[in-house]
């Protein structure tokens, strides 16, 4: 069952602030990366590919955190713990959709990344079921 995600805090997943997409290593050690993020009226979603590492990762551990900072305010956060569903369907489309939201270009492939890396990629859509929901600074 998902946490639903606090409509306080529902901005920082549809403006387009990146966030950073937390994974484990196989040897046990976090990975994070910087990530595109979007939300698809339940979870927060994450693209990548099946060959980078933190595909590689979520495939053989689906626990992850994202975490998102209002750029705005930076005491203004949220963090997501959970696991993460991966999907091939649509994930290119969703990744398109994403890119033309975080950037004034029309696709990502040819634009953002080479073209000629889109035959060497297996695209995924991480849809990130949400454990534990973090929120703001203690400070605040």
């Amino acid at each position: 069952m998902n946490k639903p995600i606090p409509q306080s805090h529902l901005d920082l997943l549809t403006r387009p602030i990146p966030g950073v997409l937390t994974t484990m290593l196989p040897d046990g050690q976090p990975q994070s990366s910087l990530v595109w993020c979007d939300f698809d009226g339940e979870s927060a979603l994450v693209n990548t590919s099946r060959e980078r590492q933190k595909g590689k990762n979520m495939m053989c551990n689906p626990k992850v955190s994202l975490l998102i900072v209002d750029p705005q305010d930076t005491s203004r956060y949220m963090e997501i713990r959970g696991e993460a569903e991966l999907a091939e369907e649509n994930a290119l489309e969703h990744l398109d959709q994403i890119t033309r939201q975080y950037t004034k270009h029309p696709c990502y492939y040819g634009y953002v990344f080479p073209l000629e890396k889109r035959e060497r990629e297996s695209r995924i859509i991480c849809r990130i079921h949400a454990k534990k929901i973090t929120l703001d600074a203690i400070h605040k």
